[in-house]
């Protein structure tokens, strides 16, 4: 069975992700104040074969200039997909309304991790995250993302 094949039986929901998005994050503190918010763009691939079961690229802009590119892979281990890159580790899992939910512990933030939750609307045509950010036990900020379906870009 191929990568994506057995990433399809054990959470079907992860194809809903499939292809290019593009969107906004935006950090707010616990009292709604905005700290940050960033434009980005997500490419979610499915290799048939290979280290990875799941492949996320990233390109990030800020107003100010600033930008960031990430690609990280995850590799299924029974019903969950796991992470450990050089920024943080962790697993996902699916819920049974086809709803995504993952923890991730942040190795470039001492004492952090987040609950992320992703969930597709119906038609497939945007998604909205939430990441909910713990640092020393408590709640510390939370990261809205709101993403839309995108054509790839032209090769």
């Amino acid at each position: 069975m191929s990568n994506r094949a057995a990433l399809e039986a054990a959470m079907p929901a992860m194809m809903l992700h499939d292809g290019w998005w593009d969107g906004w994050y935006r950090d707010v503190d616990p009292d709604g104040k905005l700290l940050d918010e960033r434009r980005v763009k997500t490419w979610c691939e499915f290799p048939d074969e290979g280290e990875w079961h799941y492949v996320q690229h990233n390109w990030l802009n800020w107003s100010d200039g600033r930008e960031a590119r990430y690609e990280f892979g995850g590799r299924l281990d029974g019903k969950r997909l796991v992470w450990k890159t050089d920024r943080f580790s962790g697993y996902g899992w699916q819920t049974c309304e086809n709803s995504l939910m993952l923890r991730l512990d942040r190795l470039d933030v001492p004492e952090a991790y987040y609950i992320e939750m992703i969930h597709t609307a119906p038609g497939g045509r945007t998604r909205a995250r939430t990441w909910q950010w713990f640092r020393d036990g408590k709640p510390w900020k939370r990261t809205l993302c709101d993403e839309w379906r995108v054509e790839p870009p032209a090769s």
